[in-house]
Parts: structure tokens; sequence; C-alpha cells
């Protein structure tokens, strides 16, 4: 059992811009041969309520930043600590916009092996394309595509932990 406790209710949530979304990331050598590349993988947890995965994600409460409120996150669902690097964007996560999700990329840097959602989520590394294929929601495989790509690919990555 973890000795980390997740918020609960939604009393003290922010509703101006919706909820918030955080997306966790990695990078791993890959040997290939005599060839070493490097792999960039994100982190999805399973949804409670059906088929597919998804980003950590929940609301934004009234006593903390949206970067602190993206951290604690990706801390009860996945439990994982990292460093938060990039804003990728907002996004809908519904026709007529019921949830505005503000998407980071947290360079994950350590992996507990006991959090609070534990019993109910279950964590998975996956690669990009992987990870736009098992999407649950089309907004997550948009921000995924949009956001995190666009910002990889623009040699951003390297600038924090993965070189």
């Amino acid at each position: 059992m973890s000795e980390l406790v997740a918020r609960t209710g939604r009393h003290q949530q922010r509703y101006e811009s919706g909820c918030r979304l955080i997306a966790g990331f990695r990078c791993s050598e890959d040997s290939n041969g005599n060839k070493s590349e490097k792999i960039v993988e994100v982190l999805m947890i399973n949804s409670t309520s059906g088929p597919g995965l998804l980003f950590p994600k929940g609301g934004w409460e009234n006593d903390e930043t949206v970067e602190e409120a993206a951290a604690r996150e990706a801390l009860e669902e996945a439990g994982v600590r990292g460093d938060i690097m990039h804003f990728l964007g907002h996004y809908e996560s519904s026709p007529g916009g019921r949830c505005r999700a503000a998407m980071f990329a947290l360079l994950v840097k350590e992996e507990l092996s006991s959090w609070p959602e534990q019993s109910r989520r279950v964590r998975s590394w996956v690669t990009v394309p992987e990870a736009i294929q098992c999407c649950r929601h089309l907004w997550m495989r948009e921000a995924l595509e949009n956001g995190f790509m666009k910002w990889r690919d623009g040699g951003m990555v390297p600038t924090r932990g993965c070189k």
C-alpha cells in the first residue's frame, strides 16, 4: 500500500479552463547490431471505464499551478516523478469542449513501486506510434501528433536527459 494519498473530489478543482493532462516520456538506448539509437517512449495508463490507454490526467485545483497539477496527477495515477519539460498545448477533450486539457511533456526520472492508484491503474511504456494506435480518445492522438511529435522532432528532447 502506498503512503502517498491521491486527492479526491472536485470541490477544489478549477473549471475556468477545464481539466489538465500530462504525458510522460523517457529515452532509452536500442542496440541494433553495431548501431545504437535513441528510442522515445511515452507513458500511458489503462482506462478504468473501458478499453484503450490514456495519459495520466485530472483536475487542476485552486491551490496549485497547472504544472503542479500535472506532476501530481502523474504521481497519483502512474506512480512517476520527473521534470516538466515543455507545454505542448491545449486540447479539447470532446466536441463542444466539456474539458480543456493542458498537455505537458514530463521527463520521467523515477518510477515508484507503490503509488496511490496502483490498484486501479497499470502503467505502460509504449513507442509513439504504438501510443497513437492504442489511445482511447482522438484528442489524445492529436496531442501526440500535433504537440509531442512536433516538439520532439524540433530537437528539444536532447536538452535534458536525452542526448
